[in-house]
């Protein structure tokens, strides 16, 4: 199943893309910003408005060091670092993903508070206790042994450490429409329920603080975006549409989809080793 992820988000001219994208805006690799950025690294329902109101809850500090685990192209560790002013050690299975990623954060001066790593989350090449604080935004859903990564991260953060979670969680037992973000096939999605994933956090050993459903706020972020579409006459020159690559309509289509017909929701959960 690894390698049909790494396939699945495997682009072959991602960084070219996003630097077009960046000149289509008027800026070049040393001009552009971690917030001009945004669109097209924030690869999660919601963008940077899902990762502000998400990271403000782990009340992050400028000592802290932070694990991203299934960071894509490092755009929430970038966003992390430069707005709380933290260090953020970041982790993904696609190679392309961490290539790509390390560049941008060249660009934008962010190589000494961020790093990127290419690897498994379920087997993570971190020493134990290393980490102040750990989140994951739309990760779950391509990783079947959530009691194995759950466990996994449980062992890297510190003790009263806290570690949230921003997936898309099942929510009917109804059948998806494929192709959707995180997979063309129904055989390269892990999906799992909300009690399933609180379940196999506190198998793991934590304490779980909060949850909350934002299909809510999907719908509106969606509609909103169509909008912003059909007033621009197309999709913007920097968005989540460049790593889907050509079937990103449908994949967002279905999304959309799935979430109005009730089988999926984005769900934030936040836990205390």
């Amino acid at each position: 199943m690894k390698n049909s992820i790494t396939e699945h988000y495997t682009h072959g001219q991602l960084l070219d893309r996003i630097l077009q994208g960046v000149e289509a805006i008027g800026k070049t690799p040393a001009t552009v910003t971690v917030d001009e950025l945004a669109p097209v690294d924030e690869f999660h329902i919601g963008g940077r408005q899902a990762s502000d109101d998400f990271i403000r809850q782990l009340e992050l500090s400028s000592d802290d060091h932070t694990l991203d685990i299934g960071c894509g192209i490092g755009g929430t560790s970038r966003f992390v670092a430069s707005r709380f002013g933290c260090r953020v050690t970041g982790i993904d299975l696609t190679p392309e993903f961490v290539t790509t990623g390390q560049t941008l954060c060249d660009w934008v001066g962010l190589s000494g508070k961020v790093e990127l790593h290419q690897g498994d989350a379920t087997e993570m090449p971190f020493s134990d206790e290393t980490f102040d604080a750990a989140f994951m935004l739309h990760v779950g859903m391509n990783i079947p042994n959530k009691a194995g990564l759950f466990a996994e991260v449980y062992r890297l953060i510190k003790p009263g450490a806290m570690f949230g979670i921003y997936d898309v969680m099942q929510t009917s037992d109804e059948p998806l429409t494929y192709p959707v973000p995180w997979s063309s096939v129904p055989g390269t999605s892990a999906l799992a329920t909300q009690d399933q994933y609180v379940e196999a956090l506190e198998q793991a050993g934590f304490n779980i603080t909060g949850t909350q459903n934002r299909r809510d706020f999907a719908a509106e972020f969606f509609a909103e975006t169509r909008r912003q579409i059909e007033r621009a006459g197309g999709a913007p020159p920097l968005g989540v549409h460049i790593a889907m690559g050509e079937s990103a309509p449908v994949k967002i289509s279905n999304m959309v989809e799935n979430i109005a017909a009730g089988r999926v929701a984005p769900v934030e959960i936040f836990a205390t080793r």
